[in-house]
C-alpha cells in the first residue's frame, strides 16, 4: 500500500455554522441546534435527549444537515472536545451551530468521507488542531488552522474505504449499544413517573388519597435522609496516576457513569478513606450544571471532585439508594435545583441547598417492587457499558496501526 502526505486544506474547505439566537431556544420542536456537547470526546455523535435545545426561529435553508454531512467541533465545550468529529445521523432535523463546522468541497480522489472522519479523530490530527488552538478559558480553532494540518493517508481512496469499513464497524457496534441504554434509561424513568409522579402504581385504583398523598405514603425531607460532603479540589489527570476521578462533566450528560472514560486523580495530598467512593453514594453536581445527580452502581476505585456533593444515607434510612436517585433525577427535583441556585452567569448550589428539598416515600413493599424492577435494567446498562469499554479498546489500539500502514487491509 502507497501512502503520501497531505495537508487537509488541499482536500476540503470548513463552512462556519449560524449564530442560531438563544430568545428562540425551546424544550421542544423539529429542529435540534448541535452544540460541541453532541460530539463524543472520541469523536461520533451523541444525541442528548434531556439537554438537546430546539430551536423555533427563522433558519436559513442552508443551516440545516443532511445524513451523512462530516462535522467538527470548533469549540472545546469540554475536554477533548476540540477536533472531535461526528457524522450526522439523520437529515432535516439537526441545526449547523455557530461553534461547529462542515466539511464542504471534499475531493472525493484525495479523500474517502468516512476514512476522514476517522483520521480527524486521531491522535496525530486531534494534537495539531489542539496545538494551533487560541484562547484561554475556553478553546477555539479555525478552519485555516485546519487546513494547515498534515496527515499521511493511502494513496488508492480505495484502500481509504477498505480501512474505514472495518472501524466503522466497530463504531456500529458501539453506536448500538448506546441506543439499547438510552431505550433502557428511558424505560426505567418512565416507570418511576408512571408510579409516582401520575400515582397510577399498582393498586392504585383501591388507594385512600389523604391530604393529596396515597394512604401508607409519607413526606420526608431530604436532610433527615441524608448526609452531605463536598468532594475534593484536584486537576484531573489523563494518565492512571491514582483513583479515578469523577468530575460534573462525567455525569451531567446520562443516568449512569461510563467509568472508562473517567479521568485519574493524583494521590498527592489526597485522603482516599476521606473521598473514596462506595456502592450506593448518590453525586449532585452543584455548580454550572447544579442538580444533575448520579449513583455509585459497582464497587470502583474513585474519588469526586468539589463541584459534587456526595450524599449517603444517615444511619438507620432503609430506603433503597437506587429509589432516593430516580427521586432527584425526576423532572421534580430538577426544576427546584434550577429554579433555587443563585448566580447570574453561572448558577451554583450549596450543599443545604440540595438536601431543603421534601419527597414522598411510598411504603416499602412498593419500593421494593420498584427496585425489583429497576434493578435489572440498571445492570443491563452497566453490562452495556463494559462491552463498549472493550469495543472502544479495541477500535482505538487498531486505528493508529490502521492509519500509519502497520496492519494492512
Amino acid at each position: 500500500m502507497n501512502w503520501r502526505e497531505i495537508i487537509l486544506g488541499e482536500a476540503f474547505r470548513v463552512k462556519h455554522g449560524f449564530a442560531f439566537k438563544s430568545q428562540y431556544f425551546s424544550e421542544s420542536g423539529q429542529f435540534v441546534v448541535l452544540t460541541p456537547g453532541n460530539f463524543h470526546e472520541e469523536g461520533g455523535f451523541r444525541s442528548r435527549p434531556s439537554k438537546d435545545r430546539f430551536y423555533s426561529g427563522d433558519i436559513p435553508e442552508d443551516y440545516v444537515l443532511n445524513e451523512g454531512d462530516l462535522i467538527v467541533a470548533m469549540t472545546e465545550q469540554g475536554p477533548g472536545l476540540l477536533g472531535s468529529s461526528a457524522l450526522v445521523p439523520e437529515g432535516g432535523k439537526y441545526l449547523h451551530n455557530q461553534r461547529l463546522g462542515l466539511v464542504q468541497n471534499l475531493d472525493s480522489k484525495l479523500l474517502d468521507k468516512r476514512f476522514l472522519y476517522h483520521l480527524l479523530n486521531t491522535r496525530p490530527v486531534r494534537s495539531q488542531i489542539s496545538g494551533s488552538a487560541s484562547g484561554t478559558k475556553v478553546r477555539h480553532t479555525a478552519p485555516e488552522r485546519i487546513y494547515r494540518v498534515k496527515a499521511y493517508v493511502p494513496s488508492d481512496v480505495t484502500e481509504q474505504q477498505r480501512i474505514a469499513a472495518v472501524l466503522s464497524a466497530y463504531d456500529d457496534l458501539i453506536g448500538n449499544n448506546r441506543r439499547r441504554i438510552q431505550l433502557l434509561e428511558q424505560a426505567a424513568r418512565l416507570l418511576y413517573k408512571e408510579w409516582f409522579v401520575h400515582l397510577r402504581f399498582p393498586g392504585h385504583e383501591h388507594a385512600k388519597i389523604r391530604e393529596g398523598i396515597p394512604e401508607g405514603w409519607e413526606k420526608k425531607h431530604l436532610s433527615q435522609i441524608f448526609n452531605t460532603q463536598y468532594g475534593f479540589t484536584e486537576s484531573a489527570k489523563n494518565e492512571p496516576v491514582g483513583p479515578k476521578f469523577l468530575r460534573g462533566t462525567d455525569i451531567n450528560k446520562t443516568s449512569y457513569i461510563d467509568w472508562s472514560t473517567v479521568p485519574f486523580c493524583p494521590e498527592k495530598n489526597l485522603n482516599f478513606q476521606k473521598y473514596k467512593l462506595e456502592v450506593d453514594d448518590i453525586l449532585v453536581i452543584r455548580m454550572a450544571d447544579p442538580g444533575k445527580v448520579a449513583i455509585i452502581e459497582r464497587e470502583v476505585k474513585a474519588v469526586f471532585a468539589s463541584y459534587l456533593i456526595r450524599l449517603s444515607r444517615k444511619q438507620g434510612v432503609d430506603i433503597p439508594a437506587l429509589y432516593l436517585f430516580h427521586v432527584l433525577a425526576d423532572d421534580q427535583y430538577q426544576r427546584f435545583i434550577s429554579g433555587a441556585s443563585g448566580g447570574a452567569t453561572r448558577k451554583s448550589a450549596n450543599a443545604k441547598l440540595v438536601v431543603d428539598f421534601n419527597i414522598l416515600v411510598p411504603p416499602t413493599t412498593l419500593v421494593q417492587l420498584f427496585i425489583s424492577q429497576v434493578q435489572p435494567i440498571r445492570e443491563q446498562i452497566q453490562v452495556l457499558l463494559q462491552a463498549n469499554s472493550r469495543l472502544r479498546e479495541s477500535r482505538d489500539l487498531l486505528l493508529p496501526r490502521l492509519m500509519n500502514g502497520e496492519v494492512a487491509i
